[in-house]
């Protein structure tokens, strides 16, 4: 289903209307008094929940599909290997997002991590690297190298040289259509430009997640924009599964609100 319109595939659509939709009550409730806005970005916030569980969401759908072309194939490929590494990555990210469950069961963190994490947390992205934080000295720049190449340089090079997206496809990778990703890139810059908070790179952090999800799915289970055979080839099925999976999407962004009232989300 190599399909070109944007608004053909309504789960990017729910992917980009939930994104813009959370930076607009960024906007909303930005002013003198930040008690919204820290509802919004701050630790067991909104954004940091729709995080954990478009991660965690990602990770099952990358493992799903590790097994089904293993099952297809019978041998090992580095399609297999790229899923297989993707899955664990993001379910590392996942359990990263909210300290392997820390807070959750009120777990106290270990003296390595009381002396060398910068929040005092079990966690590997906050551990301290001179002044800053790992995440904030190497994986952000890491992270915006990456999403820069892959969701802009990568699909431009790909319309002038079509072997480009062959070479990604042969790798176990995709490109996400360009539409979606030039959305994505601008809804972060404008998240930047817009919002004056400590903690407002959670937002396009957010937006990258959700982004993935919308596309991870739309790619390698419904074969939109994807060169190779899809999880799903029956294209009614297909469309059918795009409809369930935008509800589903929407459903996400309820329990991540829903989490954020019950653990109360912290204000620094």
């Amino acid at each position: 289903m190599a399909a070109k319109k944007l608004h053909s595939h309504p789960v990017i659509v729910m992917a980009i209307i939930i994104n813009v939709f959370v930076l607009g009550l960024a906007v909303a409730w930005s002013g003198p008094d930040l008690t919204k806005l820290w509802r919004l970005l701050g630790e067991d916030g909104i954004v940091e929940w729709m995080q954990f569980l478009c991660f965690a969401v990602l990770s099952g759908m990358l493992g799903f599909a590790t097994v089904q072309r293993w099952r297809q194939s019978r041998r090992f490929s580095l399609e297999l290997l790229a899923l297989g590494g993707l899955t664990a990555l993001v379910a590392l990210a996942a359990l990263e997002e909210i300290s392997w469950f820390q807070r959750i069961l009120q777990i106290q963190s270990p003296e390595f991590f009381l002396q060398n994490n910068k929040q005092s947390e079990t966690n590997l992205h906050n551990l301290a690297v001179g002044s800053e934080s790992l995440h904030k000295a190497v994986l952000l720049k890491i992270i915006a190298l990456v999403g820069l190449t892959h969701n802009l340089v990568l699909p431009l090079l790909a319309r002038v040289k079509p072997g480009v997206r062959r070479w990604v496809e042969d790798l176990g990778l995709y490109l996400p259509p360009l539409g979606a990703s030039i959305v994505y890139l601008v809804l972060v810059a404008l998240s930047h430009a817009l919002i004056e908070h400590p903690r407002k790179g959670e937002l396009g952090e957010m937006f990258g997640a959700v982004h993935y999800l919308a596309t991870v799915f739309a790619a390698y289970f419904t074969g939109y924009n994807y060169g190779k055979p899809a999880l799903f080839e029956n294209k009614a099925d297909a469309c059918r599964l795009s409809a369930l999976f935008a509800m589903q999407l929407a459903f996400l962004l309820m329990v991540a609100w829903m989490l954020s009232a019950g653990a109360g989300a912290m204000s620094s």
